[in-house]
């Protein structure tokens, strides 16, 4: 299949062209054709699956079909998303995709001053970016009119669940009119979730794919450690990496700080993305993690979930995540279009039980994995030291996943993917 079976309108391919698309993913393939064709649409798909197009295209193209009069006031396209950096990654395809198509787009979140929003409403755009808190503060100051939206996408619902946005967004769906095209995407769907869509949505067409899955192109394991040992452990594995982009995982922002800190103190080129930064720290730690200035990000699960950067090669679960569905996301930040990559989770023993649950998820074991010659039984007061950075840069393999052993096998070798990474 390819995107020109899709009929698209010719400003419309040429973005496709720029975004570099070439052929439809699995949820592209499945979504875009109902909801081209009107339908309300419930779609699950793992994360970077290119869902964001899936939804992108179809407004687009209505809004270049159906051309609004210039007495009409207000969005014609309304996303709702979790946080600030989905946002701005959302904001950011609809500029790539709909960049011959003179629609204009704006993001909505807090964290920054309202001024420049308020003036983007004012002078008028077609689609509207938003987190639910910001959004209402607009509307509730008469910045924001919603009585135009055509379409309304509801974007990681259960993630705005998770962080307690569900009754921000019953009230929001107060504002938009009820003919309208709607579209919801959730990794899970509990019950508030499955309420929400029975209220905001009509007949909607169901598709899932890839649903509590690892993306293919992602090796992952786990290393059984000591918890005072898993900063030694993080940077063993740093050592022993040929990493180009590591994207590493704590479970509090404290965490994350530290974890940066002790990182940078070891000679890495390190930026962290937690709650305790402002936006505009936020927008610096990304832009220079794109652009390599940063090799590695820390990171916490909220702040993350909008990252998308396609050129991470690894991602580090320094702290497991409580959900087999967020480990599934935290992940899918690495193997993304189509690239390979690998993911190493740091497991204690307090963390079977949910092991054990994420095991069921993905229908298998998951490989366990140790480091030939790192001291596992360290006491605290012994903690693993680094290594000069120049000794560090000096012991890199070529290869781009580290020495291994499989746990409980002495002297085994790890199974391992022709490039090198650990299963």
């Amino acid at each position: 299949m390819s995107f020109d079976q899709f009929n698209l309108d010719p400003r419309l391919m040429q973005g496709v062209r720029a975004a570099g698309y070439a052929v439809p993913t699995p949820i592209q393939a499945a979504a875009i054709p109902p909801a081209l064709a009107g339908h309300d649409l419930i779609g699950t798909a793992q994360t970077g699956t290119g869902k964001t197009a899936a939804f992108a295209l179809p407004i687009l193209q209505r809004l270049l079909k159906a051309p609004r009069g210039r007495a009409a006031s207000g969005c014609r396209a309304l996303i709702v998303t979790p946080t600030r950096e989905l946002a701005e990654q959302i904001n950011d395809a609809f500029r790539v995709l709909g960049r011959a198509s003179g629609l204009r787009s704006a993001t909505i979140y807090g964290g920054v001053p309202m001024a420049p929003q308020e003036r983007a409403l004012r002078d008028g755009v077609e689609i509207l970016v938003a987190c639910p808190g910001r959004l209402l503060d607009h509307i509730d100051q008469g910045n924001a009119r919603l009585d135009g939206v055509e379409l309304l996408v509801l974007d990681e619902a259960d993630r705005m669940f998770d962080m307690g946005f569900l009754p921000a967004v019953r009230r929001i769906l107060g504002f938009v009119p009820a003919k309208r095209q709607t579209m919801l995407f959730s990794a899970t769907f509990p019950p508030e979730i499955e309420q929400l869509a029975a209220q905001a949505l009509r007949d909607p067409r169901r598709i899932a794919v890839g649903l509590s899955q690892p993306a293919t192109t992602v090796a992952h394991a786990l290393y059984p450690v000591a918890q005072h040992l898993k900063t030694g452990l993080t940077l063993e594995l740093l050592r022993r990496t040929d990493a180009r982009s590591v994207l590493i995982f704590t479970r509090t922002r404290h965490r994350a700080a530290r974890l940066a800190r002790q990182l940078e103190r070891a000679g890495h080129r390190v930026t962290s993305l937690h709650s305790d930064r402002t936006q505009n720290q936020r927008q610096a730690a990304l832009d220079g993690f794109r652009s390599g200035t940063y090799q590695i990000m820390v990171a916490t699960d909220i702040a993350a979930r909008g990252i998308d950067v396609a050129s991470i090669s690894h991602v580090i679960n320094y702290d497991i995540p409580d959900t087999a569905d967020a480990y599934i996301h935290r992940i899918g930040r690495t193997g993304r279009a189509e690239r390979e990559g690998d993911a190493f989770t740091l497991v204690t023993p307090e963390d079977d039980a949910t092991v054990r649950m994420i095991e069921r998820a993905v229908g298998r074991r998951i490989e366990r994995a140790t480091i030939a010659g790192f001291d596992y039984n360290a006491p605290p007061s012994q903690q693993f030291a680094p290594a000069p950075r120049h000794e560090q840069r000096a012991a890199q393999p070529a290869h781009r996943s580290p020495s291994v052993q499989a746990a409980g096998r002495s002297g085994a070798s790890m199974p391992r993917r022709g490039r090198g990474g650990a299963r």
